[in-house]
Order: C-alpha cells, then sequence, then structure tokens
C-alpha cells in the first residue's frame, strides 16, 4: 500500500495540535501514512499521534545530539529518509519552518511544491489554495515523481482514529553543514497560541486606539479555551502589537471556528487571510465598514462598551461552570 509521510513540528517539546488535522487528512484518504520527526522525541509524537490514526513514527537523526536548527540539513536528511521509505508524498504545514524547510525537500527531489493548501487530494494530487488576494480558490493538478504539500493550518478538522504506531529510526550520513550556521536565536518573549493553530480568534484594528487598549482582547482571549488575539496591518504598522500577529495577505492566513474583528474596517488583504474562517463576528462603530458585508453576524457599536462586558459575561461563564 502506498504510504504518505507526515512532517511533524513541536512547540516548546510538544506536538502541535496543528498536526493532527494533517494525520486526518491522510487518514481519509485511505493511504497508510507515517510520521517524521526530525531531532526531536519520537516518544512524545507515538503518543500524541497514534490517536488520529498514524501507523508508523519514523526518528531521523541530522546532525548528531544537540545539532542547531539547519533546515538545508533537514531536507537532505528528509528526502533520504523519504527514498529509504519509499515514500512519493510528503505533507507539512505552511508555517514559517514550513514556508523554509519545504521548498528545499521540494528541491532536493526536483519535486512539485503547493503551499497554503486549502483541500489536499492524495489520490489524484490535486490541491486547492487561495489566489489573488483570496478573491478565487484555485484547483491544481500536479506531476512528477514526488509531491510535497504545505496544509494550512486548521484547514482539515481533526478526528480521532486510535491505533498502534511503531517506531523507527533513520540516521542521515553526515555531509557538510547546510552552508550556514546558526549564530544567536532570539524570542520576543510570546508563548501565545500561535495564531494558524487556534479554534477562536480575536483581532484588533485601528479602532483599539492604541496597543494599550490591545489588553482588553488578551483578556476576553485568557478566557476563550482555543483562543488567540490577531490585528490588522494598521494595527502593527502603528507599532502597536508585534508583526507575528498580523493576520491578512502579507501576514498570517487563519481557518479558526470563530473570527472576531473589533476595529477592523475589513480591507481586501486583511479579509485575504481569515475568509476561510467558520465563523466571522465584526465589532465596529462605522455602519458602511467593509468587512460588515463579509460577517455572519456584526454588530455596530462601540468595542470599549462591548469588549469589558463580554469579559464580564465569559467570567462569569467560567464561575459557573466550576
Amino acid at each position: 500500500m502506498e504510504k504518505v509521510a507526515l512532517l511533524i513540528e513541536f512547540k516548546a517539546g510538544r506536538v502541535k495540535k496543528a498536526n493532527f488535522g494533517m494525520a486526518t487528512l491522510v487518514r481519509r484518504s485511505g493511504k497508510a501514512m507515517c510520521a517524521f520527526v526530525v531531532n526531536d522525541s519520537a516518544a512524545e509524537a507515538q503518543a500524541a499521534l497514534e490517536p488520529y490514526g498514524v501507523q508508523q513514527v519514523v526518528a531521523i537523526r541530522s546532525g548528531g545530539p544537540g545539532a542547531a536548527w539547519d533546515p538545508a540539513r533537514w531536507a537532505r536528511a528528509i528526502a533520504a529518509a523519504m527514498d529509504r521509505f519509499g515514500i512519493t508524498q510528503l505533507v507539512g504545514l505552511t508555517t514559517p519552518q514550513g514556508r523554509d524547510l519545504l521548498p528545499r525537500i521540494a528541491a532536493q527531489l526536483d519535486a512539485p511544491l503547493i503551499m497554503d493548501c486549502l483541500e489536499v487530494d492524495l489520490d489524484r494530487q490535486m490541491v486547492k489554495t487561495s489566489r489573488y488576494s483570496g478573491k478565487t480558490v484555485a484547483t491544481i493538478r500536479l506531476s512528477g515523481r514526488h509531491f510535497i504539500y504545505g496544509l494550512r493550518g486548521n484547514a482539515v478538522e481533526a478526528q480521532k482514529a486510535p491505533v498502534a504506531a511503531e517506531r523507527l529510526s533513520f540516521d542521515d550520513t553526515p555531509g557538510g553543514d547546510g552552508g550556514f550556521e546558526v549564530l544567536e536565536t532570539r524570542s520576543d518573549g510570546g508563548e501565545a497560541l500561535n495564531l494558524a493553530e487556534a479554534d477562536v480568534i480575536i483581532s484588533g484594528g485601528r479602532g483599539m486606539k492604541s496597543g494599550e487598549n490591545f489588553r482588553l482582547l488578551f483578556d476576553c482571549a485568557r478566557l476563550i479555551n482555543g483562543a488567540a488575539v490577531g490585528a490588522s496591518r494598521v494595527a502593527v504598522d502603528l507599532g502597536w502589537v508585534p508583526y507575528r500577529m498580523q493576520v491578512g495577505q502579507t501576514g498570517v492566513k487563519v481557518n479558526p471556528k470563530v473570527y472576531i474583528a473589533c476595529g477592523i474596517s475589513g480591507s481586501v488583504q486583511h479579509f485575504a487571510g481569515m475568509k476561510s474562517s467558520g465563523m466571522i463576528i465584526a465589532l465596529n462603530t462605522d455602519p458602511n465598514a467593509a468587512i460588515l458585508a463579509h460577517c455572519d453576524y456584526y454588530a455596530v457599536a462601540d468595542l470599549f462598551d462591548v469588549l469589558p462586558e463580554l469579559k464580564r459575561q465569559l467570567t462569569a461563564s467560567m464561575s459557573s461552570a466550576e
């Protein structure tokens, strides 16, 4: 039976939730699948992925113990592992790591690559992805010997189908340093849930009036399981919040179950990054704001009146549930 590989990503030593949607996608195709884990805990991956139908976990060692992030070396190792296990199709995530690594793997294999996939047909090697700032959805058929896909986070809802997985190992043959060296790694200190993996996103725009007022959004998000805070490009350009929070064509493209836009006018570029949300709710004082035409629900109201009340209601709901 043909086997498809998943390229597993971790954060803080834990398997990212978005990986479970990838596993569900492959399982629905009826194909066998294995998970590639590079320089991370295969045991952790096995425990996390078995409930989602992953039959095999391959621990790939590249660069030796304690090796720094080296996407060039990793790409060679993953391509070699695909050859070793007879795998022609690889599914990864459209994340910062995926954007760096998947094109390198495709180059190693001279394979077609489509990033930001909304749907993937593994039998016909066809994908759907948005084009022209989200105005259209393109259906693309790939051809070649190998096929690489970057799936958009939350594009497929994870569903469990428990199995027992076996664990294998693959050691990459040393062959150069990849052409660069990691000198320093810096973090902005953000430990919040990644936007691409959030089930609920509360975003703020120019209507927030200042960066300090984003605390209203963070206060509400902390009271909602699986929620994160986003922002429009205007809020980022004004220096109110960091770029990692930007939703839109030039920011993060998201697929939450619920997207709440607070004080966001709704430019084409912003809409391109969140139009595939399950439900869109807008809060704006302007009854002619463009985003209101694209919402499931909206309120023409002052967010500084609504958000404190939302926080109060959420707090009361949590208290009654305890």
